[in-house]
């Protein structure tokens, strides 16, 4: 069949690579979000999948709006659009366009965590599994009917990253038999109950701030949640300290209080129990072991952080 892939995310580079090797397919177009200023010197950078698919001779198309802008998808006339994390509702004339439709692959396990950070808000929740579901696309926000899904469990000290690395593993496998089952003509359509639906809003910096006042628990998966990306942080004496892996204890104080600060972590009481800090990092500066960190920076017992902050745009 004829595919254009329709993504920006790099959770879709697996499932790119393996529709552009697959000799039952073949992919016609790319469609990816304009580049964007990234790193330290906001430079644009371009979508890993439009580097793959350039290095590939497969043809880009970059519309700021896809609503307003899709006419390369109706110039390559497209079987099968596949969608993984493009980052904008497609409208209907944008659907009604590929032949048999179009089908996203969508992080999480329907319809648990619709939006735009499924992975993030598995941890936060406590999920003990996630995986990836693919879908029909209707207008809605991740509510079309299901065509077949993935599970994988979710390890006790897993980060996002870590997770969204083993879920675009799956991609490539679940597509591709989605694929051939809609070639076939035996594609399932598996309504979602939207009743047990619940919303993954768009991360921004300030969810990665600690606030002392959560249960130790909830702010270790916190911290879990949002590596790599916002960061979970917390301030101390006016400095922000950046924690990349931390854990659960059940030491007892005010919260936000330092209770210890040694070879083992910077134990700090939260709203329930503590919460051991074991890799941190300053701003600009590289992350260090908590004790490594302690040489150069003493923190006492009885030190506070704050209770919360605000993290800049």
């Amino acid at each position: 069949m004829r595919i254009v892939f329709c993504g920006t995310g790099d959770i879709g580079l697996p499932s790119l690579r393996a529709l552009a090797d697959s000799p039952s397919h073949e992919v016609v177009g790319l469609i990816t979000q304009p580049d964007r200023p990234a790193g330290r010197d906001l430079n644009p950078r371009p979508p890993a999948v439009k580097s793959e698919a350039l290095a590939r001779g497969i043809p880009v198309a970059q519309p700021e709006r896809i609503r307003k802008d899709f006419s390369a998808l109706a110039a390559w006339a497209p079987d099968v659009m596949v969608v993984a994390a493009y980052g904008q509702i497609l409208p209907r004339p944008v659907l009604d366009l590929p032949r048999l439709g179009c089908l996203n692959l969508h992080a999480s396990l329907l319809p648990r965590h619709r939006g735009a950070s499924p992975i993030h808000a598995a941890i936060l929740a406590g999920d003990d599994e996630t995986g990836m579901t693919v879908m029909y696309v209707d207008e809605g926000l991740d509510t079309g009917d299901m065509l077949l899904s993935r599970r994988i469990p979710i390890l006790p000290d897993e980060n996002a990253g870590e997770v969204h690395d083993r879920l675009a593993g799956l991609g490539p496998s679940a597509i591709l038999e989605a694929l051939d089952l809609l070639q076939g003509g035996t594609a399932p359509r598996i309504p979602q109950d939207s009743s047990l639906a619940t919303h993954a809003s768009k991360l921004d910096k300030q969810d990665g701030r600690l606030d002392w006042r959560e249960p130790a628990l909830q702010l270790a998966r916190r911290v879990r949640a949002m590596n790599p990306w916002p960061g979970a942080g917390a301030r101390i004496g006016g400095t922000v300290l950046k924690i990349h892996r931390a854990e659960a204890g059940d030491g007892k104080g005010g919260p936000g209080t330092v209770l210890a600060a040694d070879s083992h972590g910077i134990e700090v009481a939260a709203g329930d129990g503590s919460l051991v800090l074991h890799e941190v990092q300053l701003e600009g500066r590289k992350r260090l072991p908590a004790a490594d960190f302690l040489r150069g920076h003493p923190v006492v017992p009885g030190a506070k952080f704050d209770l919360s902050f605000s993290v800049p745009p």
